[in-house]
């Protein structure tokens, strides 16, 4: 696993266990979704924004789905456009592609509420060629996130 990735502990602390595939085999929603035989919908991508007013915040969203700008800037009270690069691994020690929801301590994290309509979801675990099986009410347990709404409809 690449620097940042999530390691043999977390799978053991959380009674999880991540998924790892060749890398890039799971570098976008379709292609994560593909890999692991679910729908797009269930694959819980992680996208690193700032506000304007230099604050961090994640987004743990389904993989079917856009943000909604305007739900977005409701909820975090301030407009925001998405981290770039460098800013994402900055903040959360992981390229982007390969982002986990775990751990991040230095953003805010908003968790989608339509991730609960599926029975299991998929964060990456860090590389872009991983996921974590988990139930909704677990992601929001284990990253502290807070569950919202701020994606456009399906």
């Amino acid at each position: 696993m690449e620097a940042g990735a999530v390691d043999a502990g977390f799978g053991y602390q959380c009674g999880l266990d991540a998924l790892e595939y060749a890398p890039g085999s799971a570098a976008t929603s379709q292609l994560a979704a593909r890999q692991i035989g679910v729908q797009v919908g269930q694959i819980a991508k992680s996208m690193l924004f700032k506000s304007c007013r230099g604050e961090y915040f994640m987004v743990v969203c389904p993989g079917n789905l856009r943000v909604d700008n305007k739900k977005l800037k409701q909820a975090v009270g301030a407009k925001a456009r998405m981290a770039n690069a460098q800013e994402t691994l900055q903040v959360t020690g992981f390229k982007p592609g390969s982002v986990c929801p775990f751990g991040v301590s230095n953003a805010r994290i908003l968790i989608d509420r339509p991730l609960a309509a599926y029975e299991t979801v998929y964060p990456a675990a860090g590389t872009d060629g991983s996921g974590v099986p988990m139930s909704f009410a677990q992601l929001v347990s284990i990253t502290g996130g807070e569950a919202c709404d701020v994606m456009e409809p399906d």
